[in-house]
């Protein structure tokens, strides 16, 4: 920041600068007659015209259509002007006449910076008679700070390309109760050889009477003085100003029409209340990420919550309405979104959710709606909840591989996929117990959005399980049969008059002009997502870097840590952990727990100031699993031998073939006595440090840990009954805790940083079939390269289909 402070005085110096008489041209103010007030302090300006940093403060593209009089014709058009502006970017033309002569005046300006701060250039060139105006090719500098919601300064340092001419405009605003009911403000223009004290100024106020109504009073010491009044619904506006010239009883009338983004308004709130609904197309799968181009899935996790409660917020807005037809989501996830429509409901607005084919998982999100919607041709399957795995060993066997299970803790079941033919007992009550809760919670909530009871719910996903439409509409599960084309005629049947579809981006949230000055106090969402790993998965290495960044930035105010992990790789778990750690002692964070967060997943989460879990999260699973894949005779049969020398009693340990073109090696022998007994030891003393770390964490015992350890896995809400979770939510309830741990006032916008931001600029896959492409993502063969990657590397890791796929 100091070297563009330091050229912004170099320029100010220069025009500032009294010595020699520069070249004369018109003041400031007779180049801006329709600045209404500092171009900072009052609905953007002149969008660059005036000072050109201004287009780095924009939201939303902006226009202007300004047109005066001179009172003799109201309808007559005599000067007039027109601006634009994109973020950055603004353009500009006016025409002022006196009499028979006229000049043009066009500028254009190109700005950067950010909300706190922002430097434009701008250039301005005139056509027509510019002598009798005293125009002058201008390049000019601005700039815009607002380091506070309650403070702007700028100014502008203008500098003629064909003589001395020079110009530095110097403006400042104050907003005493930081928002816009309030604005106080002056400006001064002083030319290049004038005196300070010939300088032209002006001060004046603009008041906010509601929202949508403003008022804008100017006086300048040459006795002239204007009274303006701006008047905006939505994304239009109009405005008005009347300006009195004491010296020569002359008044100048101004006109304007604007648009850009919205703005409520309080007088226009009776009448366009709940006219309006918003529907959302979920069809594909909903994830954290999205790519940047060409990406036609739906909205990300977090944009659909955000649309909700946008939605929820907009009194424009009577329905919701969210087509789910093939859709593909996790429990957990849709579960979230459900949370954000049940919220959505109780601020009075209408839900409507269309189901084409649907599962437990669908059903339980629809579920929640006023109107659920299938499709005549549809379908509804209630079947319950199940969870298992296949089982390798005897696969194994017959390839010629063997397995040596190193499990010391009674839940921690990882290694059985590949160990046994069938579950153990400890590993078949943790998965009935988590089903159980699974089950209990969507009977609850299926129950409650439908009006029947727990044993009519079990009747039907005992009995009939399979409904197609005419049984689904007659036992309640849906209340109409009828397409998604044919929504608009049942919002009117629900809403009891037509409504017009308002746009999700248009959502008053989503699109209002931004209201306050200076940057937003930003939350950053942080996603670690998938196996806990060093450059893949999570990325370990890029995450401690991103903490330690986010640890020293001064604008995030509180960080929410998104984490979707089984675990694996326990270095790189505890790499993330502690620079999370060193984190959370500069500013809150926050963990949102999605649909797993187990083992090293866990591990990663427990040095948050609070843990957030779904109730359908997988949690805990402290604990950790070893295991030896060796050859078995698989060498043998593949006609492949191994040979080697050593130096080093255990130096063959993990020597052995290497299967050709998929480059896994595997061991030619398994552990011996003394090296087995060596092995468990390390384990032992892993899952120690395992369990001392989150009852640092957790501020708890190392006993109170063990005895919800040993691998255990628990529902979000089995995991907050003994403490491994804080609260039970999703990521709007996260951000929530965030906000308000950090002191952020309520009603104050939040800015939301997402890292990363996109999955990729846009999906490039060249796997050549869905037969590859389903080997590469299946669990359990990511578990044996996982394995065979770390032999004998202690892991704190799920078990495979013990959690959904992470892409």
């Amino acid at each position: 920041m100091r070297r563009p402070l330091s050229i912004a005085a170099a320029i100010l110096a220069a025009v500032l600068t009294n010595g020699a008489t520069a070249g004369e041209m018109a003041s400031y103010y007779e180049r801006n007659p329709f600045l209404f007030a500092p171009p900072g302090a009052y609905e953007s300006g002149l969008l660059g015209f005036a000072n050109p940093a201004l287009p780095r403060m924009l939201s939303h593209p902006e226009s202007r259509l300004l047109w005066s009089t001179d009172g003799s014709d109201e309808l007559s058009l005599g000067d007039w002007g027109a601006f634009a502006a994109v973020r950055g970017l603004g353009f500009g033309m006016q025409r002022i006449k006196e009499g028979p002569v006229r000049v043009d005046d066009y500028r254009i300006s190109l700005a950067g910076g950010d909300r706190r701060a922002a430097f434009g250039i701008g250039y301005a060139w005139s056509r027509g008679d510019t002598e009798t105006f005293e125009r002058r090719d201008m390049l000019s500098f601005g700039m815009l700070s607002r380091p506070l919601r309650h403070v702007s300064v700028g100014w502008t340092a203008g500098f003629s390309t064909r003589d001395d001419a020079r110009e530095a405009v110097l403006e400042a605003a104050l907003r005493p109760l930081g928002t816009p009911l309030l604005t106080l403000f002056g400006d001064a223009a002083i030319q290049g050889g004038q005196r300070a004290g010939d300088a032209p100024w002006s001060l004046g106020a603009a008041l906010e009477l509601v929202p949508g109504l403003s008022l804008v009073g100017r006086y300048f010491d040459s006795e002239e003085f204007s009274f303006g009044l701006s008047f905006g619904w939505g994304r239009a506006g109009i405005v008005g100003q009347t300006h009195f010239d004491a010296g020569s009883k002359r008044t100048r009338q101004t006109y304007g029409l604007r648009s850009g983004g919205y703005i409520p308004n309080a007088l226009s709130a009776p009448f366009v209340r709940n006219t309006r609904y918003v529907s959302m197309n979920l069809t594909g799968r909903v994830d954290h990420l999205r790519y940047k181009w060409f990406d036609s899935s739906p909205p990300s996790l977090l944009g659909i919550v955000l649309n909700i409660q946008a939605a929820a917020a907009d009194p424009r807005v009577e329905v919701i309405a969210l087509n789910l037809s093939a859709m593909r989501i996790l429990p957990e996830h849709a579960w979230e979104v459900r949370e954000e429509l049940r919220r959505a409901r109780e601020a009075g607005k209408k839900v409507i959710i269309f189901i084409d084919n649907a599962g437990m998982t669908e059903y339980h999100l629809a579920s929640i709606a006023d109107l659920v919607m299938l499709d005549p041709e549809g379908s509804i399957t209630l079947p319950g909840f199940v969870t298992g795995r296949t089982f390798l060993a005897g696969t194994l066997e017959k390839l010629g591989l063997g397995f040596d299970e190193w499990r010391f803790f009674e839940y921690k079941s990882a290694a059985e996929v590949i160990s046994r033919d069938s579950m153990s007992e400890a590993d078949r009550r943790q998965r009935q117990k988590y089903i159980d809760d699974v089950y209990e919670l969507t009977r609850a909530e299926i129950c409650a959005g439908r009006g029947f009871s727990h044993a009519r719910f079990d009747s039907l996903v005992d009995g009939t399980v399979y409904f197609m439409p005419a049984d689904a509409l007659e036992q309640g599960l849906v209340d109409t049969l009828i397409r998604w084309s044919d929504l608009g005629d049942v919002i009117k049947s629900l809403a009891g008059a037509t409504k017009r579809r308002l746009a999700a981006a248009m959502l008053a949230d989503n699109d209002a002009a931004w209201r306050e000055w200076g940057a937003s106090p930003r939350i950053a969402v942080v996603y670690g997502l998938g196996v806990c790993a060093m450059d893949e998965g999570i990325n370990a290495r890029r995450l401690e870097r991103l903490f330690k960044r986010l640890e020293s930035d001064d604008r995030v105010r509180a960080v929410v840590f998104r984490v979707d992990s089984p675990g694996g790789d326990g270095m790189a778990s505890d790499m993330v952990a502690e620079a999370l750690r060193s984190c959370s002692k500069r500013k809150p964070v926050i963990v949102s727990q999605g649909q797993v967060a187990g083992s090293g997943g866990y591990w990663i989460s427990m040095y948050a100031d609070t843990i957030v879990a779904g109730p359908n999260t997988v949690t805990g699973s402290i604990g950790v699993i070893g295991g030896w894949l060796y050859d078995k005779g698989l060498g043998g049969r593949l006609g492949m031998t191994s040979d080697h020398v050593r130096r080093g009693e255990h130096a063959d340990l993990g020597f052995g073939i290497t299967l050709p073109l998929l480059g896994v090696n595997i061991p030619a022998r398994n552990l011996n006595e003394d090296e087995r007994v060596q092995m468990e030891s390390i384990i032992r003393r892993f899952y120690r440090r395992f369990v001392e770390k989150v009852a640092d964490g957790r501020e708890m015992t190392a006993a109170q840990v063990d005895s919800v350890g040993q691998g255990r896995i628990f529902s979000g809400t089995h995991g907050r009954e003994i403490g491994l979770v804080d609260e039970i939510g999703g990521l709007a309830t996260a951000i929530e805790i965030a906000r308000a741990t950090a002191g952020i006032a309520p009603g104050r916008r939040v800015e939301l940083i997402e890292y990363p931001r996109y999955r990729g600029l846009f999906k490039f896959d060249l796997r050549p079939s869905p037969i590859g492409t389903a080997l590469r993502s299946d669990p359990v063969l990511q578990f044996i390269e996982l394995w065979s990657a770390r032999p004998g590397h202690p892991l704190p890791l799920l078990p495979p289909g013990e959690y959904p796929a992470l892409e």
